[in-house]
């Protein structure tokens, strides 16, 4: 397992090597006017210079490309200061270090992804293997149907729906807004339980579905029949022979949809109004910020890595043929 794990680490490295070498060249090195962006509108052909110098557009291509690469690893000084390690760059719109920015909006944007991804894995992965578990009866028909309905709404959707119903005319609960789970756990959890709901919503129709077709195709197999020619009982077969197998196509799935759920974490903050690294990078591309769009693009890049070296880990521990592998 632990070879297993250092070959997975390897490979994500050198993966967000190459992933920050494309963001360098496509936004550095594009045919635009990397330092007028940084001055402004009105800017002085003195103050260009300036800020050419500073940002070191004046150096060869590969010198500005070992500069930016090895401040990720070293750090970098710019004319305000030194950048710390990991430094992903200075801000043309607010001045500050992009990684500390990034750092301000990181815990928001992991509650409501690690939420979102415990909500619909157990709502889901219940569902369905309650659904396999009683195929062919009312719960099967309402769990199938329930999934095939949830599964056509989408996030800008139903947010303003749950807002309306739940906030503005019964009152149940407040607007959503951000706790600090180390400061009030329940304050953070009620806060943000209707972005997390919403988000997972689709997502738990999808993994309803899949739980249950791989479930069913599980008790098809000949060693789940075995075991029942043996007299074992119904769920004994189902959660010591079936259930394990099952996850496999799931745990798949699942290491491809990471990035598929980030992407819903930015329509969900833009559609509760929520301050994450969603509407941090929505703010850079509007503010042509490229700074700031290339250090949102290289953490969400190596926080999708991390989620599939899990993902993998949970397979690897499923499945362990994958370890030969």
């Amino acid at each position: 397992m632990f070879q297993f794990i250092i070959r997975r680490t390897v490979g994500a490295a050198v993966t967000l090597f190459l992933i920050g070498a494309v963001t360098f060249f496509l936004f550095v090195a594009a045919p635009s006017d990397y330092a007028s962006l940084a001055c402004g509108k009105d800017c002085s052909p003195t103050r260009l210079e300036e800020i050419r110098t500073a940002l070191g557009l004046n150096l060869p291509l590969h010198t500005q490309f070992w500069d930016f690469m090895s401040g990720i690893v070293v750090g970098r000084d710019f004319p305000t200061g030194h950048c710390p390690a990991p430094c992903l760059g200075q801000s043309f719109y607010s001045g500050e270090f992009v990684w500390d920015t990034i750092m301000d909006r990181f815990p928001l944007t992991l509650s409501l992804t690690v939420g979102a991804l415990i909500v619909f894995l157990f709502v889901g992965i219940g569902a369905g293997m309650l659904a396999a578990f009683k195929r062919g009866s009312m719960v099967d028909k309402v769990a199938t149907g329930g999934s095939m309905v949830l599964s056509s709404f989408q996030i800008y959707f139903l947010g303003p729906i749950a807002l309306t119903v739940l906030v503005y005319q019964t009152g149940w609960m407040e607007d959503p807004k951000y706790v600090p789970f180390t400061q009030d756990p329940l304050g953070w959890l009620v806060g943000l339980s209707i972005p997390m709901v919403v988000m997972a919503t689709i997502f738990t129709a999808q993994y309803t579905r899949m739980a249950r077709a791989s479930m069913i195709e599980q008790l098809a197999e000949e060693h789940v029949r075995t075991a029942r020619a043996k007299g074992m009982s119904q769920k004994y077969v189902f959660f010591r022979y079936a259930w394990r197998g099952s996850l496999i196509p799931i745990v798949t799935v699942l290491g491809i949809d990471i990035s598929a759920l980030l992407g819903g974490g930015v329509v969900t903050e833009l559609t509760f109004s929520l301050q994450g690294i969603g509407r941090l990078a929505v703010n850079g591309a509007v503010t042509k910020d490229l700074p700031l769009t290339m250090g949102v693009m290289l953490f969400g890049a190596f926080f999708i890595l991390i989620l599939n070296i899990l993902v993998d880990i949970a397979y690897a521990y499923i499945d362990p043929r994958v370890r030969l592998s």
